[in-house]
């Protein structure tokens, strides 16, 4: 049963984390004056009958005056196909970029329940998931998405943060050289403005859904190892088709194993009362550059997870490490 994000809080949850999303929440918003300042569109899905996931990021940066996209296709018997752009001219007029060899588009089909995303591209494929760390080289790929995220649930705004997440269908296709796949499955998108440093501050971020219908997300931050932030929330199926059970948490926590290029192996995440053992699938990384020269790692992973009492499910998790300057 679908949720209007925009109904009041107490007719989902008496947590106060699922508010209002104003529909003019869904538009870009004021610049603040911090050279970190920016604004950025995430939406992602899992299609494990189709044996493939993927995942969108449109980021605006405009006091630095670029726009950053990134679009990935993962599978477990597939080479990686990643498209990174950090240095992109700004939308002159909605979420439509166009430049030599992309054209992406982002629409609001309708605030709070369906999102439109657009892509004709070419992209790197590479049998090396860490090679976006380095000189990325491939082979040139065309590479189009045409996708709709549908929300499945309720918008979950942050707590003192200016962000929210929506549990979604997706359907549509994506387009790989020859070949037309068809995408009939679950995922997340978020939104989120104001200032990110990803070069000072760690975290790992997950969502995905069970099988037996269970939504989750959990966020994490650090800042050397100490935690500072943390929260999520849990969206668990209601008996005989009723309404959902919505929980904010702000237990949030995990642990794993990083190897020596940075990806990260088996280990587990605890939202809420939600213990789950999680498997990374597929990876799709991402190197960024500071201004200043500080460098950090993003391995983001197409992830397995299975609870306690023997659910299993799919979803994705990032991690975020910054490494510091440069060489």
């Amino acid at each position: 049963m679908t949720i209007d994000p925009y109904a009041p809080a107490a007719e989902a949850s008496s947590d106060h984390r699922f508010n209002r999303v104003p529909p003019a929440d869904e538009a870009t918003h004021s610049v603040g004056d911090q050279e970190l300042w920016s604004e950025s569109w995430y939406l992602d899905f899992v299609d494990p009958a189709a044996g493939v996931a993927g995942y969108v990021r449109l980021g605006l940066y405009p006091n630095q005056g670029v726009a950053w996209y990134w679009a990935t296709l993962v599978g477990p018997d597939r080479p990686l196909v990643t498209l990174i752009d950090h240095d992109l001219a700004l939308p002159r007029q909605g979420l439509e970029i166009r430049s030599e060899g992309l054209w992406c588009e982002y629409v609001v089909g309708d605030p709070g329940d369906h999102i439109q995303v657009g892509l004709e591209a070419f992209a790197l494929s590479t049998d090396d998931p860490t090679a976006p760390y380095g000189d990325l080289r491939g082979d040139r790929v065309p590479f189009g998405l045409d996708l709709d995220w549908e929300t499945d649930g309720a918008a979950y705004a942050y707590p003192g943060v200016t962000r929210y997440e929506v549990p979604c269908r997706v359907r549509g296709q994506v387009l790989l050289a020859d070949e037309s796949i068809e995408i009939d499955t679950f995922g997340q998108r978020d939104h989120s403005w104001g200032e990110r440093d990803w070069w000072t501050y760690s975290w790992s971020w997950m969502s995905g859904r069970l099988d037996d219908g269970t939504r989750f997300h959990g966020t994490a931050v650090d800042i050397g190892g100490t935690p500072l932030y943390g929260t999520g929330y849990l969206q668990i199926p209601g008996d005989g088709g009723g309404s959902p059970t919505l929980v904010g948490v702000d237990d949030v926590a995990h642990r794993s194993e990083v190897n020596s290029a940075g990806l990260v192996g088996p280990g587990r995440w605890r939202v809420g009362d939600l213990d789950l053992a999680v498997e990374p699938v597929a990876f799709s990384p991402v190197g960024l550059t500071a201004p200043d020269g500080r460098i950090s790692r993003f391995p983001r992973a197409w992830c397995r997870f299975r609870s306690d009492d023997g659910r299993a499910g799919h979803g994705w998790v990032e991690w975020n490490q910054p490494l510091g300057p440069s060489d």
